[in-house]
C-alpha cells in the first residue's frame, strides 16, 4: 500500500498530515501559536495536493482513488481534530470546550462523509462550509488575541467554533474558491504562520 505514496499529490497529502501531527504535539505541549502556525502549512498542503493531482498526466485510477480517501482523512485531522484540541487547550478543558470540540468532530465527520458520497451540488457549490475554513479562522483569532481581553479569549474562541460547526452542516451553498482566492489564502497562511511562529520564540 505504501507504493501509492510515490504519487506526487499523495506525497503532499502525507506531508500535510505530518504538519497536522506536529500541530497536535505543539498544542498538547501548550505552544498554541506555534501549533496554529504548523496547522496553516497543513492547509497549504491540502490546497497544493489537489492542484498537483489535477495536473498529473496519466495518473493511475487506483492511485487517484487512494488519494481521494487519504485526502479525506487528512481533512478531518487538520480541519476538525487540530482545532478541537486547540479549543480545549485554550479553554483549559472546560465543559464548554468539550461541547465545542465534540461539535467540531461530529459535524466535520458528517460534512466530509456527505461530500465523499455526493460531492458538490449541481451548480458546483459545496453544501455546508468546508472544513478548510477552520484553521484560517483559528489563525485570525490568534492574530487578534492581543486585542482581546485575556479572560474573554476562550469565550470568543468557543462561540466562533460552535457557530462554524453549525455552518459545516447548515443548508448553505458555498462557492468553490477561485484561483485568486486560493492565492490570497496561501499568502495569508504563509504570512500568518510566520507571525505566529515569531511570537513563540
Amino acid at each position: 500500500m505504501l507504493k501509492y505514496l510515490w504519487d506526487p499529490a499523495n506525497a503532499i497529502t502525507i506531508t500535510g498530515l505530518l504538519f497536522s501531527s506536529a500541530s497536535l504535539f505543539l498544542a498538547l505541549s501548550d505552544r498554541l501559536e506555534l501549533s496554529v502556525a504548523a496547522a496553516l502549512w497543513a492547509v497549504l498542503s491540502d490546497h497544493l495536493d489537489g492542484f498537483v493531482a489535477g495536473r498529473t498526466k496519466g495518473r493511475d485510477p487506483d492511485v487517484a482513488k487512494m488519494g481521494a480517501s487519504l485526502d479525506g482523512f487528512a481533512d478531518i485531522v487538520y480541519g476538525a481534530v487540530v482545532p478541537a484540541v486547540v479549543v480545549v487547550q485554550v479553554s483549559q478543558a472546560s465543559q464548554v470546550a468539550l461541547a465545542t470540540a465534540t461539535a467540531l468532530l461530529v459535524t466535520g465527520a458528517i460534512r466530509l462523509s456527505y461530500f465523499a458520497n455526493f460531492g458538490r451540488s449541481r451548480d458546483g457549490r459545496f453544501l455546508g462550509v468546508p472544513l478548510s475554513y477552520d484553521v484560517p479562522l483559528l489563525a485570525l483569532l490568534f492574530l487578534f488575541k492581543p486585542l482581546i481581553p485575556a479572560e474573554a479569549f476562550p469565550d470568543v474562541v468557543n462561540i466562533a467554533f460552535l457557530l462554524l460547526a453549525i455552518a459545516h452542516v447548515a443548508p448553505v451553498r458555498v462557492p468553490p474558491l477561485s484561483a485568486t482566492m486560493y492565492t490570497a489564502i496561501s499568502i495569508f497562511a504563509v504570512a500568518s504562520s510566520v507571525v505566529l511562529a515569531s511570537r513563540s520564540f
